[in-house]
């Protein structure tokens, strides 16, 4: 920081010089140039004014199935700087303007002057109005992409006695703000991805306004996808290994999730596995069907899962905002019924994961019980992102028979192997009546048990 020596200067020129020096900072402007915080660039580029001039957080934020979010704090999550701001001025998405996107007023010094009026502090909320006139064909397919939440939405409308996801509004208000409070902190718009951390990643600029095109697998995928997903691909839990994607091919999460897919294809779903964009293991590994005698005999019997998955995280009976999960996350793996045979054709067994649903999940929102609990099982249908060719089932030992691992078996009593499989006896009270159905008692070869 320099020191100025002023001699025999009027005294109204000191005064002006020390309110300029007062409002800048060493953080280069458009065109290198030092400037005041009169403009919206100007504050969001001075750190040390937005740490005088910012608003303190009036609410905790959401946690989520990887615990609390980071913290930021409110300057840091809206400072401009470094490697990203200097990227960004350089882009097109600069020349647009702060108030081309945010509305609000520039050329001000006055915080609430800047934020009044028409002000949107994520405009990528109003993505339809904003973004259509470069973004198009994305813009008119997002509102089908499965970032949406309409998997979940659908779970909570059919559960509380509607039809599905277009009948979520429907919902009492008091429901969906739990909704938004909750579930949304994840599920959101192109700004969460491209711009800023998602809230459950701690919320503010990512990489100094920039627009990033290829999402941060770590920072942004692994944020929101943690404990059912990221954590599973890094192999973080304990006697798991990381995914054999990312361990022998280097793949991050775009290198089968394509844009195509996260953005939309136009054509509502239910649910992600209803989704045509979904990739499959059969996109990249061909032939499998007849590869080894173990795909020739069970390759139209179940998900690929069942054989090549490691244990994966499960945990369940949430109450929102509440006391959160009471079934505390654990790692389990349970063989089930298809639970979704329509959607997925040909496999009579697939892997389960519990649910986060109970059916007193509202209640701190004024809704004590689901009117339809019972509608959907507790158990989903799960495609477990930690993959490996050699695991507890296709590594057997010596002389032993292909069927050792997986195929329960009476060993004097004691039967083997059951554990891997969800019988009624796994379900708690208030699971039975949801679940009893895609649970496989009765349904395994009776020769397993004698």
């Amino acid at each position: 920081m320099r020191i100025r020596r002023i001699i025999l200067l009027p005294l109204t020129a000191i005064l002006l010089g020390i309110f300029i020096y007062a409002c800048t900072k060493d953080h280069p402007l458009k065109d290198g140039a030092i400037g005041t915080v009169a403009s919206c660039e100007g504050c969001h580029t001075n750190y040390k004014h937005l740490q005088k001039v910012y608003s303190p957080d009036t609410t905790e934020p959401a946690g989520g199935c990887g615990g609390s979010a980071p913290h930021y704090e409110p300057y840091d999550r809206v400072f401009m700087g470094g490697t990203g701001y200097e990227a960004y001025k350089q882009s097109a998405h600069y020349r647009i303007g702060c108030t081309g996107c945010h509305k609000g007023v520039d050329n001000t010094d006055d915080k609430n002057i800047a934020h009044s009026g028409d002000f949107i502090r994520h405009p990528s909320v109003f993505y339809k109005d904003l973004c259509k006139n470069c973004h198009g064909e994305i813009v008119e397919r997002f509102g089908t992409s499965l970032h949406n939440g309409t998997g979940q939405k659908r779970k909570v409308a059919i559960r509380s006695g509607l039809s599905g996801a277009d009948d979520f509004e429907q919902l009492p208000a008091h429901q969906k703000e739990g909704y938004n409070k909750n579930c949304a902190t994840c599920h959101a718009s192109c700004g969460e991805c491209h711009i800023v951390r998602p809230p459950i990643g701690g919320g503010g600029l990512a990489n100094g306004h920039m627009f990033t095109k290829k999402p941060d697998m770590i920072t942004v995928c692994v944020a929101c996808h943690t404990s059912r997903g990221g954590h599973a691909y890094l192999g973080v839990a304990a006697g798991t290994k990381p995914d054999a994607h990312l361990t022998k091919a280097g793949f991050d999460c775009m290198d089968c999730h394509s844009g195509a897919e996260l953005h939309g294809d136009g054509k509502k779903v239910d649910q992600r596995y209803a989704y045509s964009k979904l990739p499959s293991c059969d996109n990249c590994h061909s032939g499998l069907e007849t590869s080894n005698t173990y795909h020739a005999t069970h390759y139209r019997d179940f998900n690929c899962q069942v054989c090549h998955s490691q244990v994966y995280n499960n945990c369940g009976s949430c109450h929102i905002h509440g006391e959160g999960a009471r079934i505390p996350a654990y790692l389990g793996f349970k063989i089930a019924v298809n639970p979704i045979p329509n959607l997925k054709t040909g496999f009579d067994f697939t892997l389960v994961r519990r649910t986060l649903a109970a059916p007193d999940n509202w209640t701190e929102y004024g809704v004590p019980f689901y009117a339809n609990f019972e509608a959907l099982p507790t158990y989903n249908y799960t495609s477990p992102h930690n993959l490996l060719r050699w695991t507890d089932r296709t590594q057997v030992e010596a002389g032993a028979s292909c069927s050792s691992k997986c195929h329960i078996r009476n060993d004097n009593g004691t039967l083997i192997n059951k554990e891997l499989y969800l019988f009624e006896s796994d379900l708690l009270a208030w699971e039975v009546g949801a679940s009893a159905w895609i649970t496989v008692d009765g349904k395994l070869p009776a020769g397993w048990f004698r």
